[in-house]
């Protein structure tokens, strides 16, 4: 057992980059003041990585008083969508955070462009006409220096006509870029002349066409920080390298202010990749456009509106967060971790309900035909204060396929010839040890008889009789719904998809798993119909669900959002 002294530690632990804000603030650097951003790129639907980074940004100016703002980094028109942005703001929002301001990187396309310019003129960067693949040659290897490119020392007045026309839309695309005339033989590849603006004749999703350059990631991220007066930049580790060139840019636009004291200060974490999941945005895309999945939010994919859809609540996915923490080294998580953090914040406020998804008639054949029975079910028996509900009890019932066997072992607690069952939340049965079953020509059992035993009744003297048997569900055959129900499965059959298709040359497709979806109908009880998408419910003895947004009055679909138990390590 841990000591009080163990337990207060283990309660104080923070993350280190809780540890640096912390310190600094403590220090009473940026004036005492704390401001981050999340930055994301309106080119596609967020997933469980960026939720890493958003209860980073977010949670962290929450918890020391700081604000954090929302930014797109929307300077790639061709691959952006106001589709993007808004899902992005409903995601944040869903997952139970708050943005002091919403920016653009396009708020500040006038900036840019006129630091861009100054550096033009400054004779620190340049027009360069050369292929990409041209370009990418001349750069060198990490111990070899680059070739200055034939373009470098081209006049400054050159270079200002050329840039004019490359925004005034008189330039192809891929003709000319605009790179900074930094050190080709630098020891960090990034300073070799990097590409910080290129031509892009597409309507930008804000802006129009109004702009016909914009600028790179390494150019305008830095520089948007410093406009917005952020004091820590927090990212991922692939950013690492492009922290010096981060820095470089603002020392090149700070016009002479201190920086000393008010820096923004790049901190790398490492980033979520989850087993049995691709994390690109690109073949992400590639699924929802090629139909292989239904859609961004289809509940197998590993994005934000795709848990939702499954039924994942906010609080589970930011305690998976919290449970993984953040290193300074990259590591694959298992996705069982995932669904143990789902189950755990489910199982507190999931409704109990009877489903039967492979169902078999059950025949009681001493209760009385016509007679029926409303009995009590609690909503949920971790909850003190839950509601109950009714069921209908009647002498034919649908029980589950599986919860009945001719020829049981010895260990089989469940129903077969003479064994004894108590049905949830009504009476005990017992089979005949003859004539139990009736079988169609084909041998598959149709209808199972048993009889109840009428003292038995949950909640009267002798509900407690001892019997070796388990407590299995039903629903009354003429008292319940007709449904459809999604099992969903991982979506790669492999652990690490993107690695096998690296390692392997195969085509990621391949490594889908064919049985990620399985369609069932089942009979579900009365109450679910008062229920609405996106609601948390436990199927008794299967697992947890939710209702889809497909669902109509008339046709009920439900998600499977994870099991009671995790039986996919166990296949």
């Amino acid at each position: 057992m841990c000591t009080e002294k163990q337990e207060e530690t283990k309660q104080e632990s923070i993350s280190f980059v809780e540890e640096i804000v912390k310190k600094e603030l403590e220090e009473g650097k940026n004036g005492g003041r704390l401001q981050t951003r999340f930055p994301p790129e309106p080119n596609g639907y967020l997933h469980i990585g960026h939720a890493k980074a958003i209860c980073m940004d977010f949670g962290i100016a929450q918890k020391y008083g700081g604000v954090c703002n929302l930014r797109f980094d929307d300077t790639n028109p061709a691959k952006e969508d106001v589709e993007y942005v808004d899902s992005i703001m409903e995601d944040i929002k869903w997952l139970g955070f708050k943005w002091g301001n919403v920016y653009y990187a396009s708020d500040y396309f006038q900036q840019l462009y006129d630091f861009a310019v100054r550096l033009i003129e400054e004779g620190k960067a340049y027009i360069d006409e050369q292929t990409s693949e041209e370009i990418a040659a001349q750069k060198g290897t990490p111990t070899q220096p680059g070739v200055d490119s034939p373009f470098r020392n081209r006049p400054i007045s050159e270079n200002l006509e050329l840039f004019h026309k490359m925004n005034a839309g008189e330039i192809e695309e891929g003709a000319m870029v605009l790179r900074a005339k930094i050190d080709m033989a630098h020891t960090n590849m990034l300073f070799r002349d990097p590409i910080i603006y290129r031509v892009k004749h597409v309507p930008h999703h804000r802006t129009g066409t109004q702009w016909h350059v914009y600028p790179n990631y390494d150019f305008a991220h830095g520089q948007s920080d410093f406009f917005e007066g952020v004091t820590h930049s927090i990212c991922t580790l692939e950013f690492v390298p492009h922290r010096p060139l981060y820095d470089y840019f603002i020392d090149e636009l700070k016009e002479g202010k201190d920086l000393q004291d008010n820096r923004p200060r790049q901190i790398e974490f490492n980033r979520l990749n989850l087993t049995y999941t691709m994390m690109s945005k690109r073949k992400l895309l590639a699924l929802v456009q090629e139909g292989l999945v239904s859609g961004w939010d289809d509940p197998r994919m590993p994005t934000i509106c795709g848990m939702r859809r499954r039924g994942y609540s906010p609080e589970s996915i930011r305690n998976f967060v919290k449970m993984i923490g953040y290193t300074k080294y990259d590591a694959l998580n298992d996705y069982a971790m995932l669904e143990a953090a789902v189950r755990d914040d489910l199982n507190k406020k999931a409704t109990r309900v009877a489903a039967v998804l492979d169902p078999v008639k059950l025949i009681i054949t001493n209760y009385p035909e016509g007679k029926t029975e409303e009995l009590d079910a609690i909503d949920n028996p971790e909850d003190e204060q839950s509601k109950h509900h009714t069921v209908t009890f009647s002498r034919e019932l649908w029980i589950e396929r599986d919860d009945f066997m001719e020829d049981a072992p010895k260990k089989f607690f469940r129903l077969g010839p003479g064994k004894e069952v108590r049905l949830k939340n009504s009476y005990i049965i017992r089979c005949p040890e003859e004539g139990c079953c009736k079988k169609d020509a084909d041998g598959k059992i149709t209808e199972i008889y048993a009889e109840f035993i009428p003292e038995t009744k949950t909640g009267e003297a002798n509900a407690n009789m001892k019997i070796k048997g388990k407590t299995i569900h039903w629903v009354s055959c003429d008292h319940c719904e007709k449904a459809e129900v999604r099992l969903y499965e991982r979506l790669f059959k492999v652990e690490n998809p993107a690695v096998e298709a690296e390692q392997t040359g195969c085509d990621f497709r391949e490594l889908l798993n064919p049985d990620s979806l399985e369609v069932r109908q089942c009979y579900v009880e009365p109450y679910l119909k008062e229920f609405r998408p996106l609601d948390y419910l436990q199927f008794q003895r299967i697992g947890y669900f939710t209702l889809d947004k497909a669902s109509t009055p008339d046709h009920m679909i439900f998600n499977r959002t994870v099991g009671l138990k995790d039986n996919w390590n166990k296949a």
